[in-house]
């Protein structure tokens, strides 16, 4: 394990968090967007995007099986954003005859982005993103206070 190497693996899940929150406001942006995508001749509503997250090297069985053989360089380096995916659950359908993107029965299909639902997402973005800082500002103080010791 190198000396950088908590300041990398903070560095990247900033990296991963800001992207998170980034996609939970473009899903907050388009809460309401009818016209999302071209298909097939007709417009569908937009759908709601969920960011993938793994671990940069290995997965949890492989950490797991480091730690109890040697205890020790069992350290993770990080995660990576492995793809941005389209939520596949139903559009709601809600009855407005007069919007122009109603069907000859009168209702419009709406994003499948439930408001509630990308306020916890941000939540939990916010807070893992503060808990990394804190992470970065205490090795960014030990690193000091170690280098203030050749003094």
């Amino acid at each position: 394990m190198t000396i950088f190497q908590s300041l990398n693996t903070s560095s990247s899940a900033l990296t991963a968090q800001r992207l998170r929150m980034d996609v939970v406001s473009s899903n907050m942006a388009n809460v309401d967007t009818t016209r999302g995508k071209f298909v097939d001749g007709q417009w569908q509503p937009y759908r709601r995007k969920m960011v993938e997250m793994q671990p940069s090297e290995g997965n949890f069985s492989t950490f797991l099986n480091k730690a109890m053989n040697n205890g020790r360089n069992n350290v993770g380096s990080g995660v990576i954003v492995t793809k941005i995916v389209e939520d596949e659950t139903p559009f709601k359908m809600v009855y407005n005859p007069a919007h122009p993107d109603a069907n000859q029965e009168g209702y419009v299909q709406l994003p499948n982005v439930d408001p509630l639902q990308e306020m916890v997402d941000l939540i939990s973005a916010t807070r893992s993103y503060e808990a990394n800082v804190t992470v970065l500002n205490a090795t960014k103080g030990m690193l000091m206070k170690a280098l203030e010791i050749g003094k």
